[in-house]
This record gives structure tokens, sequence and C-alpha cells, in this order.
């Protein structure tokens, strides 16, 4: 059973400044706009809304003119998902990912609206254009499947269900891979995350959401949606992780974590087993892998709660540089004293032996010296501890 909250919902609670009671009321500078015509739906509402954990929260209002013109103007705090919706009902809505200063242009009309709403002016505009295509074919796909519930096996609407879905999935991807920090990327990412367990998932979206993550955390640095992207990036490795050792286990055909002896900085050897007795992190990182710097803190923490509980980490570097992975534990202050490398960086038949093809890599190791969880970072690390020395 997957452990995180559905990726796109998750994502939507993080585009509003706060609850009602947090509103001012000295109206702050316009920031974006949305112009157009929409033939059809003259004298109706146009509304743009932030979705939170309390609801939509109107971002702007107003009323489409006789001649189907309209001119929406207001204040977003930041880049994330929003939805313009036609009137008071939920059935003419569409995403847009604003950015601040972005200048919407759409030229639609009411029956097209969430088919072809000719979006353009931005540079996410023509992505979400060709999106809602393939999403309106894909929904009509979904509605047939939803007739064929208890005619058809669970097995054959599954199959079904990732058949309609491939050409949606294979265009965010692409998208994603060749453009990894174009906004439209939030509502695209979802079509990486996996939707029924990871038994039919292809690892792939795995590095295709870590891309963007990266890239999100370059260009929208500090931003909730970038934290957000990244928070979610860590739980859905952590779930791949604990499913691929639940299906197979480590290479040595056992629950018992493999055997690593490497030296510390200062050249003394140090084996793995030697923590038996403990309950060991080992983590996997290099002084150039920024998630695993910005995991650092969480680390610090929990080893200093734990430690004199029978806790300890285990920490193998991907460095090859030994100047900079020394420079590291300091700077970080990574004070548990087991830290070993063979400075040979993606070399290390280190990944081979514990099956990772990316850093940070975690892997939860109990008193007896086996393997009883991987990828646990952040929250899920925290609550597996606590479980844990709560016994």
């Amino acid at each position: 059973m997957m452990k995180y909250i559905p990726y796109l919902f998750s994502l939507l609670l993080f585009v509003s400044c706060g609850s009602e009671q947090d509103e001012v009321e000295e109206k702050l500078p316009d920031n974006f706009s949305i112009s157009g015509t929409i033939a059809g739906a003259e004298n109706m509402s146009l509304t743009l809304e932030a979705l939170s954990q309390n609801g939509s929260i109107e971002v702007a209002k107003g009323k489409i003119a006789a001649n189907g013109s309209f001119n929406l103007k207001g204040n977003i705090p930041g880049m994330g998902i929003y939805q313009l919706r036609i009137g008071e009902s939920n059935e003419k809505v569409i995403p847009l990912t604003l950015v601040e200063k972005d200048n919407v242009k759409i030229k639609t009309t009411f029956n097209d609206f969430m088919l072809t709403p000719n979006v353009s002016g931005t540079e996410w505009s023509a992505t979400l254009n060709e999106y809602m295509v393939l999403f309106a074919t894909f929904a009509v796909g979904q509605q047939q499947l939803n007739a064929m519930q208890g005619k058809s096996s669970e097995d054959e609407l599954m199959l079904k269900y990732l058949t309609i879905k491939k050409p949606l999935d294979d265009f965010s991807r692409e998208k994603m891979t060749n453009d990894p920090d174009n906004p439209f990327n939030i509502i695209l990412s979802t079509a990486a995350t996996p939707t029924s367990g990871f038994k039919d998932w292809d690892p792939k979206n795995l590095e295709v959401l870590k891309l963007v993550s990266e890239a999100y955390n370059k260009r929208f640095k500090g931003s909730p949606i970038a934290a957000t992207m990244e928070n979610q990036l860590m739980q859905i490795e952590s779930a791949y992780n604990e499913f691929l050792v639940s299906e197979s286990g480590p290479s040595n055909g056992s629950n018992v974590a493999p055997e690593i002896e490497m030296k510390n900085p200062e050249g003394k050897t140090i084996k793995l087993s030697s923590l038996r007795g403990k309950v060991v992190l080992l983590d996997f990182w290099a002084s150039w892998c920024g998630p695993c710097r910005r995991e650092s803190p969480n680390v610090v923490r929990l080893y200093k709660q734990y430690k004199d509980k029978g806790f300890t980490v285990y920490s193998v570097s991907l460095d090859e540089d030994a100047a900079a992975w020394k420079q590291a534990i300091s700077k970080d202050g990574l004070i548990w004293p087991n830290h070993v490398s063979d400075l040979m960086g993606w070399k290390t038949p280190m990944t081979q032996l514990y099956q990772f093809e990316s850093i940070p890599h975690t892997v939860l190791i109990d008193k007896e010296g086996n393997i009883i969880a991987t990828g646990l970072r952040g929250e899920s690390l925290e609550q597996k501890l606590k479980e844990i020395f709560s016994k």
C-alpha cells in the first residue's frame, strides 16, 4: 500500500496564501492578467480560483461581456496551479499554471472551452493546449471503463486503463524531459506518479520526477511548489524502494544487509557488521548531492534523539574528492562516527550490491543486521524510528 498523498491534490494545497482570517484589506497590486473571448458564454461569470485545504479561494472574478470578451486581473502569491471556471458550477473548468507577470490570452467557445481553450501568451500555453486535447480523449475512455465496471475483471479494466492513459503519459514524460522547469509540469507530473501501486509502474518515471524537482529547486527556489515537489518525490522514491525490497530483497538473496568494509576519513576501516546490536541507518550520499545535503539536518536531529536508545548512522559517500567529502561532514555537522567511502563515485560496487541508481538512498537495518526498510527520509524516517523505539 502506498503511503503518500495523491500528488496533484497535495500540490493544490500549496497555492493559497492562507485562510480567510489571513486576508488583508489592502488590495495587492495586479501581477497577472487573463483576457480574450469565449463565444457563447456571453454575460456569464468567469472566476479564477486557487484550491486549498479550506476549499477554493477566489483570486479574481469578472463577467464575460455581451460580445464574449473578458479581462481578469489580480494578484497571485506565486507560481502554482489555478483553475479558471465559467459560471457557478464546475462543469467548465481548465487548469492554469500561472506565474507572476503572466499575461494569458484565450480565444475559444463555451462548448470548446475544456477541449481547445487556445491559450497563448505564456511559456506554458502550447503545452496546456496539447494536454487538454489528449486529456479529453482520456476522459472519454475513463467514462467507457466506468460503464464496464462489474462486466469485466479488474485485470482487464486495469489493462484497458493503462492503454488509454499511455498517450497522455508519453506526452507528459516527453515534455517534462525536454523542458523540466516549465510551470505546466506541475500538471504533467501526475502522469509519472503511480496510480495503483508499483506493479505496472515504469521506474523511469522516478528519473523524470527528479529532473523536474531539481529544475524547480533552481528556478523557483524557496517556493512552496518546489518544496512540495521535492517532498512528494522523496515519498514516492521511499515507497518504490520499499516495494523493491518486498518483491526481491537485496542482491545477496536474503534480508541480511550485505557487508560493507571501507575506510573513514582518517584511514581506519569500519565494517557495517561492527554495528550489530544497534538500529542502523545506512545512508548513501555525497557532498555534491543537493537533496542529500538538505536532508542532513533531519538525520542529525533524529540521531541526537535516538542515539542513546541504540540508533546510529553509517554514511557511505559517493564522493571522489576526499577534501570535499570531509568538508561536507564538518559543515553539515554530521556528528556520528561512522563515515566511510571508497572515493570511487558512481563506480563504487555499492550501487550493484544495494541496487540503487540515485542518491540519497537509505537502508534501515535492525539490531540483528536485517534490512527492514529502504528509501526512508524526512517524515517517513521519523515515523519508522518512532515506531521502533516506542516498543
